[in-house]
């Protein structure tokens, strides 16, 4: 009798597992509002409330919570002769609600994943996904989209209030401060992940474009128009046939109750939207003043605080506009720009109007309400004024620079432990946005060939027809920046050096990025004019071509993008290397001619190269290009640093190596906000 009782035992648990499997073939969606009934799979301290909602994580410390889907979903893509896709859609309500008010636990993860175990996972940083020994992994095929409430150095966290996604890592592809764009406001309004507040989450890949949306909004709002964030991304590298989708969170020192209150997905289509006014409520707010001694002190508390924020407003409120200023500045008068005007033009330097990041500060875009002007200042921290008078007398000579090809530097500000600086505002972003973004719509070849020449007259106008002469010594696309009528203009003088006519530029440090630099300069550490004509000859071919000068990922022959040009002149065929989003609209003679002179350029010989005005000259067809000297030709990668890529860029300080600190170099141009 036993054993017929075991038998059917066996029988019924595997009944119901050919059905579970059966029922998981066959869903591709489904919305949940509140999960009360909801067959997910729970781990860690994920929990499901009486009303539906859905907790991840408590307030308890150095915990996980894991709340997936119990079937698999098949991700296999439908190219070329297979039926289901890579194409998702989903969204879903979570709601931050930290133990105190200004600090919480780590956030919350959606993963898409191959297991809905992380055997080893550990909590604070990690997210309940990895440890210090996964993290990274290319075997871990999995896909997150994190929603951050604490910055983790080690992973290169923009901030404490961000999302990310994520492949196999923690180090995000692509961050954004949490943020959604407003229709009314016409620009993107801050949001507070922990401020308690339910959120809504979109997230969209389309497998035909390779690309993957998050979009971000209070419950309240409808869907924002355009994404936070906007991915070219190919997930056929990363996920499996059979994939989880769940969430994933963990709380660190401090924690949070993180909530999920609806949820939605669709493998085959669009996600059915939520109806908020289905949604579980969050939990009221725990009344802590039933404490009699909480009775007394929370007036006195409230009192002293009152009383010091009064004083401390008043103390701001005087230090706000304060400036430093010393005698010796007061020849550089006009380059001065009062720190009240700045703060007034950027709207007090608030998150909503940062541009990005810069390698030694933060810069935001304002509008001067004196003149209506448009700028971009970037905020410099120094804890140092060694080297400072060097330094401003620097700034104030490329102040002095005038040429419509030129990113114009405006002037200066300086506070204690601050120094700003500020430049013309450009609308339009780097050229190289344009060249290796699929986002970005392509610029046809009348367009690439004005830019070209005006970074050419940009470049004959510092070498030859300033007071000085003025060596960029790093020429690239992502310095060339566009204004509102697409024409190109070269920016960030951070490496530059000055001298005067007829005398020698000194010796100094290897500067400049990998692909760029001159084969001379690795061996003397010296920049001239032939260097910088140099870095234009692989700049034209960058923009000729539509890819970058070294890129690792291609066959042997064509990872340095001038051999390979070269190479395919010898052979008759340099049309070949022409971008193929031309798709054959553009002008042989011109394109011929731009390939030729980028070879003749980046000749290893520096006598060999041509002057900027002669380039000017063969661009405007006022001379004829002359022969391709084949003895010399061809550079290859040139070794400056073994921990070198090709977005690397050394720098030193402007005028003085003992302010190096204070250098103006970014790895690329932000001054745009593209």
């Amino acid at each position: 009798m036993e054993a017929l009782l075991r038998s059917l035992h066996f029988l019924l648990a595997l009944f119901i597992s050919l059905k579970h499997l059966a029922l998981a073939q066959e869903v591709n969606q489904f919305i949940y509002h509140g999960f009360t009934g909801a067959n997910l799979s729970l781990n860690g301290i994920a929990s499901i409330h009486p009303n539906g909602l859905l907790e991840l994580t408590n307030t308890s410390k150095q915990q996980i919570g894991h709340a997936f889907f119990p079937f698999p979903f098949h991700f296999k893509s439908s190219f070329p002769n297979n039926s289901r896709s890579l194409s998702f859609s989903t969204n879903f309500v979570f709601a931050m609600v930290p133990e105190t008010p200004t600090r919480g636990g780590h956030g919350i993860a959606l993963a898409i994943s191959p297991s809905t175990e992380f055997k080893g996972a550990t909590a604070t940083q990690y997210l309940g996904l990895f440890n210090s020994t996964t993290v990274g992994l290319s075997s871990n095929h999995l896909l997150a989209i994190e929603l951050d409430a604490v910055r983790s150095p080690e992973f290169r966290d923009i901030g404490d209030n961000h999302v990310g996604i994520d492949v196999n890592n923690l180090t995000s592809i692509q961050s954004a401060p949490a943020s959604y764009f407003s229709k009314h406001e016409r620009e993107n309004e801050s949001l507070q992940l922990i401020s308690g507040d339910p959120m809504q989450v979109w997230i969209d890949y389309d497998e035909m474009e390779n690309l993957l949306n998050v979009t971000l909004a209070p419950v309240s709002i409808m869907k924002p128009q355009k994404p936070l964030l906007s991915t070219p991304i190919n997930l056929s590298l990363v996920v499996l046939e059979s994939m989880y989708v769940g969430f994933s969170s963990s709380t660190g020192s401090v924690s949070s109750h993180h909530y999920i209150l609806g949820w939605s997905f669709n493998k085959s289509g669009q996600a059915q939207s939520l109806d908020t006014s289905k949604l579980p409520s969050l939990p009221p707010e725990r009344n802590s003043t039933n404490k009699p001694y909480l009775r007394i002190m929370i007036p006195l508390i409230t009192v002293s605080v009152l009383l010091i924020a009064s004083f401390a407003t008043m103390y701001i409120m005087r230090k706000r506009y304060e400036e430093v200023h010393e005698d010796w500045e007061q020849q550089y008068g006009p380059q001065r720009f009062r720190y009240k005007d700045l703060y007034k033009a950027t709207k007090g330097f608030k998150v909503k109007g940062l541009l990005g990041y810069g390698g030694f500060g933060r810069v935001y875009r304002g509008e001067l309400r004196s003149s209506k002007v448009e700028i971009a200042v970037k905020k410099i921290t120094h804890d140092s004024n060694q080297g400072m008078k060097e330094f401003v007398a620097e700034i104030a000579t490329m102040g002095r620079l005038r040429h419509r090809n030129l990113v114009q530097l405006l002037g200066y500000c300086r506070r204690k432990g601050e120094l700003l600086l500020v430049y013309d505002y450009m609308p339009n972003g780097s050229l190289d946005k344009f060249l290796f973004c699929k986002v970005k719509p392509n610029l046809n070849w009348a367009q690439r060939y004005q830019i070209i020449r005006g970074v050419a007259s940009a470049l004959l106008y510092l070498h030859e027809e300033w007071e000085q002469v003025v060596l960029h010594r790093d020429v690239k696309a992502s310095n060339v920046l566009l204004d509102a009528d697409l024409n190109g203009r070269l920016g960030d003088f951070g490496l530059a050096k000055f001298h005067d006519h007829g005398s020698t530029p000194q010796t100094t440090n290897v500067v400049g990025t990998v692909g760029y630099l001159a084969p001379e300069i690795t061996r003397t550490g010296k920049s001239t004019t032939c260097s910088d004509v140099f870095s234009f000859g692989t700049f034209m071919l960058e923009v000729a071509c539509g890819r970058k000068p070294v890129e690792s990922e291609r066959p042997p022959e064509e990872v340095v993008l001038v051999d390979w040009v070269l190479e395919c002149w010898k052979r008759g065929a340099i049309l070949g290397t022409v971008d193929p989003r031309f798709e054959g609209n553009h002008v042989e003679e011109e394109m011929e001619l731009v390939l030729k002179l980028g070879l003749l350029c980046t000749h290893r010989t520096p006598a060999a190269r041509p002057s900027m005005r002669q380039a000017m000259q063969y661009l405007d067809g006022n001379a004829t290009l002359p022969d391709l000297p084949l003895h010399g030709a061809g550079i290859g990668l040139v070794p400056v640093s073994n921990e070198a890529s090709t977005e690397h860029v050394l720098t030193i300080c402007i005028s003085s190596d003992e302010i190096s600190s204070y250098s103006l170099s970014d790895s690329e141009s932000i001054l745009s906000g593209r």
